[in-house]
């Protein structure tokens, strides 16, 4: 439930509210906005006495939250959620870019791929040091060795990190080398790895799940965010339908949805959903139109050579083309990149 407090309230008011509420056995979640404070109270709502909260000193109303998942939802929050990483701002008015390889391979190839996505205009810079695989004969990451060389990648580029974690014995270690913690597609449902993120504090990247529905998606991020961490950004990577003709099926129709039934910031990633690095560029352009905050592809020296998903993995040069020719279609909807 929503505890609105008037727009005459102290913070004094606030906090002996939010005191109250947690005596009585809720995890409490205050939101600052211009004009108004309100506390999302989380729990049994039997152990409320409603005209007790209603009646103390600078409370309007209260007002519940009919949606399964709380926190993450815009009757929680109206106002867009903006993830700040330095001066980097996910969910404003810039559509931030996130792009490298799949995975840390070597030296020579990640440094060089990381300085050439800097160069076309990506701000945040990807690549794998623990890779989930379907085949465990697959090449799985070089682990903390390529977390090393993410941040030397970091400390000569000025990009910003995203990298996944698999499991929570290494959220520690990988919080440590970046600025975002990416949850892969399976792991969208690991719920211990989901709360142990969300103790971290750091932001976290959260695609959705192979098969999962937008709810079950959002249930997810109330995981992370019930957890303590609000810094969420949501990624669609497209889903597994019947068609055979891309790797996943994209669904654009999402990010919209999630804009209505959420605050937080979402992006899309074209690499994954299509698996074939000529579709790229048209879904891009697509999930940018639909209003997407931004957008993580894969970009590869030579992706003929590529330890994982060289076929979908853009030349420096073609992603330095995209970029160019995603402008006007930010303009378009009124976004920059």
């Amino acid at each position: 439930m929503i505890i609105v407090m008037q727009t005459t309230a102290t913070q004094e008011q606030v906090k002996k509210v939010e005191e109250k509420l947690v005596a009585l056995g809720f995890k409490t979640h205050p939101i600052y906005g211009e004009v108004k404070t309100v506390i999302g109270a989380i729990g049994d709502k039997r152990l409320l006495d409603t005209q007790m909260i209603t009646s103390m000193p600078g409370v309007e109303n209260i007002v519940p939250i009919m949606k399964p998942y709380k926190l993450v939802s815009r009757e929680l929050k109206q106002s867009k959620t903006i993830i700040q990483i330095d001066d980097i701002a996910i969910g404003g008015q810039e559509i931030v870019i996130m792009a490298g390889p799949c995975a840390v391979e070597n030296e020579e190839v990640f440094f060089e791929t990381a300085r050439k996505v800097k160069a076309a205009g990506a701000k945040i810079l990807r690549g794998g040091a623990f890779k989930p695989r379907t085949s465990p004969y697959s090449f799985q990451g070089l682990e903390e060795e390529g977390l090393k060389m993410l941040d030397i990648a970091r400390k000569e580029t000025g990009l910003k990190i995203v990298t996944e974690v698999v499991d929570t014995r290494d959220v520690e270690v990988v919080s440590r080398y970046s600025d975002i913690l990416q949850i892969g597609a399976r792991n969208m449902q690991n719920f211990r790895l989901l709360k142990e993120v969300g103790a971290s504090g750091k932001p976290v990247l959260l695609k959705r799940g192979l098969s999962a529905t937008i709810e079950e998606w959002l249930m997810a991020a109330e995981y992370i965010m019930s957890s303590g961490n609000p810094n969420i950004i949501l990624c669609e990577r497209g889903i597994r339908t019947f068609e055979t003709a891309t790797r996943n099926t994209i669904d654009i129709s999402a990010i919209p949805v999630v804009k209505e039934l959420s605050h937080l910031p979402i992006i899309a990633d074209p690499s994954h959903a299509t698996g074939t690095w000529k579709y790229v560029d048209a879904l891009s352009k697509a999930a940018v139109a639909a209003g997407a905050d931004g957008l993580i592809i894969e970009v590869h020296n030579d992706p003929s050579r590529a330890l994982c998903d060289g076929p979908q993995s853009l030349r420096p040069e073609k992603f330095a083309q995209l970029m160019e020719e995603l402008k006007p279609v930010a303009l378009a909807v009124h976004r920059t990149i």
